[in-house]
């Protein structure tokens, strides 16, 4: 289906069209794991989220393979006016908050046992955690509508500071220290975990009180989008503990505080290790695609859309998923997103992946890298010219 704008449909075709209806099935995980507990008997797989995601995509991954493939520069705005796309998007929200509802009559049931109902928690936490994705995408557009849907789809994460924060904080510093959500090279991503919290959240008030005090309005009014989207979150939790009763609420918290550490471990392999250079003047260069790492894994491709070209989502942030490209200067990930989130909670395996592959993108030159301070001794002299 395209807009009603006369644009000739043209003879390209989209290889991935219908595979992009992957992300819809994400926010069924609830309905999917009770049907397969009932239909095998077998428990376990009340914890089919994280074994999905963890455990199954990094092999389909391999197995599927790459595509590089790039949109005819002249079908671009065809593409993104294909309202199909949209919809691929905007049908997540209402299956996430379904499963969210069914999940929450589960878990005040008396047929599961707190294993169960953990495992469940944790299914949901998947859910959570890529509806941030979702988020992202709609988030990044101009219409009213998408950007609204964006904050409703964070409330289930009690993320709805990253609105704010992602926008207008970590477009402008990306790839630079000063970047709570750019990993360095050197800094594991438990290290980087509080740090991109604490300083995420810190710098999503400064910026929006700054917004605030522009426009002439007060930081305790309905026009602060931090504490809208966190009312979001309060609303949502609390209608859901008083339809369900408080047995509910620390499953809702178990599978908040799972779900947004998985935006911030796909923060920390995205730009890890990638540095913007000074300009004379003290500016910084303009985001280029050699400042965030790519991968064409496919299966993590269509679950994320296309979160892994992520070049040209910083050059073009408004652009819509499925007109997205490959940049062959962008340095690639060995693998998609899936098997690299695994990879990132080992820190030594990741060092062992990355960190040369890093140096190799720089020439060999660590300098030339955003080094985490409190490795600086340590990652010179293993990778410095001494070294």
């Amino acid at each position: 289906m395209t807009s009603s704008t006369a644009i000739p449909q043209p003879s390209w075709r989209d290889g991935k069209r219908y595979a992009w209806l992957l992300g819809v099935l994400v926010p069924t995980l609830p309905f999917i794991v009770y049907g397969l507990v009932h239909l095998t008997g077998w428990p376990v797989f009340w914890f089919w989220g994280p074994l999905l995601i963890f455990g199954v995509f990094p092999p389909l991954d391999l197995l599927i393979g790459l595509d590089a493939e790039n949109p005819p520069d002249s079908v671009l705005k065809w593409l993104e006016q294909d309202r199909y796309y949209r919809w691929c998007t905007y049908a997540f929200l209402p299956l996430q908050y379904a499963g969210l509802i069914f999940a929450c009559a589960l878990w005040a049931g008396g047929s599961l046992s707190v294993i169960d109902k953990i495992g469940l928690a944790l299914t949901e936490a998947m859910v959570s955690g890529i509806a941030i994705n979702t988020a992202h995408e709609l988030g990044h557009k101009r219409d009213r509508l998408e950007r609204w849907l964006s904050k409703i789809a964070l409330a289930q994460s009690g993320y709805g500071h990253f609105f704010v924060e992602h926008n207008r904080g970590h477009h402008v510093r990306v790839a630079t220290p000063e970047d709570p959500a750019s990993a360095r090279l050197g800094e594991s991503f438990w290290a980087f975990l509080p740090r991109t919290v604490w300083g995420s959240l810190a710098s999503a008030c400064e910026l929006e009180r700054e917004w605030l005090d522009r426009h002439g309005r007060r930081w305790w009014s309905v026009h602060n989008n931090v504490l809208g989207a966190w009312a979001m979150t309060v609303v949502l939790f609390g209608g859901l503990t008083a339809v369900f009763g408080v047995a509910v609420l620390p499953y809702l918290v178990l599978q908040m505080v799972i779900g947004f550490p998985l935006l911030e471990v796909v923060n920390y392999l995205e730009h890890y290790g990638l540095r913007r250079e000074k300009r004379p003047d003290g500016r910084y260069e303009r985001t280029r695609p050699e400042h965030s790492w790519n991968s064409n894994n496919v299966a993590s491709n269509v679950l994320l859309y296309h979160l892994q070209r992520h070049s040209d989502h910083h050059a073009n942030p408004t652009r819509r998923f499925q007109a997205l490209r490959h940049f062959d200067e962008a340095p690639q990930l060995p693998t998609g997103y899936a098997g690299m989130i695994v990879l990132a909670l080992v820190p030594p395996l990741w060092y062992r992946v990355m960190d040369r592959r890093l140096l190799a993108h720089y020439g060999g030159d660590v300098t030339r890298a955003n080094v985490h301070p409190r490795a600086r001794r340590r990652v010179l002299a293993r990778y410095g010219p001494a070294g």
